[in-house]
């Protein structure tokens, strides 16, 4: 275990138990969607370089615009 871990769970510890509840809840659900993630690039490797491929030929064709996080 690193210590930068050890220390959170040392202060996760001094939470009350519905407060560790939720953040240990939040931790396995983000370890799973890393796990799922990381099942779905593994059965199509290509997929993913696929859609770079395509979304680069988008941007060259000029099918594309700049996004401004000031309108989302």
């Amino acid at each position: 275990m690193t210590e930068l871990l050890e220390q959170a769970i040392t202060k996760l510890k001094n939470l009350p138990a519905n407060e560790q509840d939720a953040i240990a809840a939040m931790i396995l659900e983000e370890l799973e969607d890393e796990r799922s993630w990381d099942e779905a690039f593994a059965r199509s490797p290509d997929g993913l370089a696929f859609l770079a491929t395509e979304a680069m030929a988008e941007y060259r064709a000029g099918k594309t615009q700049e996004l401004d996080p000031d309108t989302l």
